[in-house]
């Protein structure tokens, strides 16, 4: 279980640009979704089930989102996230959601994710923990974004927005180093969003 707390100034910010150019607004988690699946692109040992006696790589982003139902959580499943824009994947995102909670969505729909974002920040949640959906080996806990108290490059104390991340790995597939590689790239690209991503 590794956390790190990343700065959430330059994703608001350009989630806000995205907005103004969009007729629906975008969620953070389509942007997070993007964000996990170019990380892994360099961290491709992440993007892996555990078969039991194997380990099987993907190729493809396939990432889960946690939803919460009446009876439980469900996660259903946005394929092929590396290949997709921020847009198309917040429409795809957005369908899913709403089958989820009508109960229409179908088992393809949720399953084979080797990775799974949980997002309690709307809850007022800092920060949690977050159980590993079978078979993916990874799974990304969101807290809130909050106003806190940090110091900046200079020394200074000042007020930014920022949130808290904590990555549960699966050790028989990913090391903690490995892990931990994967959340500081995450971290980076959230603080650095990439304008070609939107």
């Amino acid at each position: 279980y590794l956390t790190l707390t990343v700065h959430a100034e330059n994703l608001l910010g350009a989630r806000k640009r995205l907005n103004a150019q969009c007729e629906q607004k975008i969620s953070l988690n389509a942007f997070l979704i993007k964000f996990v699946a170019e990380t892994l692109k360099t961290h491709p040992v992440i993007n892996s089930t555990w078969n039991g006696d194997t380990i099987t790589m993907h190729k493809n982003a396939d990432i889960a989102l946690a939803v919460s139902q009446p009876d439980g959580l469900i996660a259903p499943v946005v394929r092929n996230c590396g290949q997709k824009g921020i847009p198309q994947i917040d429409q795809e995102l957005k369908v899913l959601v709403e089958k989820t909670r009508s109960g229409t969505l179908t088992s393809a729909e949720y399953a084979g994710a080797a990775f799974t974002i949980s997002n309690l920040g709307s809850l007022d949640i800092e920060q949690f923990t977050a159980i590993i959906n079978p078979p993916g080996s990874a799974i990304l806990a969101v807290g809130k974004i909050a106003k806190t108290p940090t110091v900046d490059d200079n020394g200074r104390l000042c007020v930014k927005q920022m949130m808290k991340l904590t990555l549960s790995c699966d050790h028989r597939v990913i090391d903690g180093a490995v892990g931990a590689a994967f959340l500081r790239d995450m971290k980076n690209m959230i603080e650095y969003p990439v304008h070609g991503f939107y």
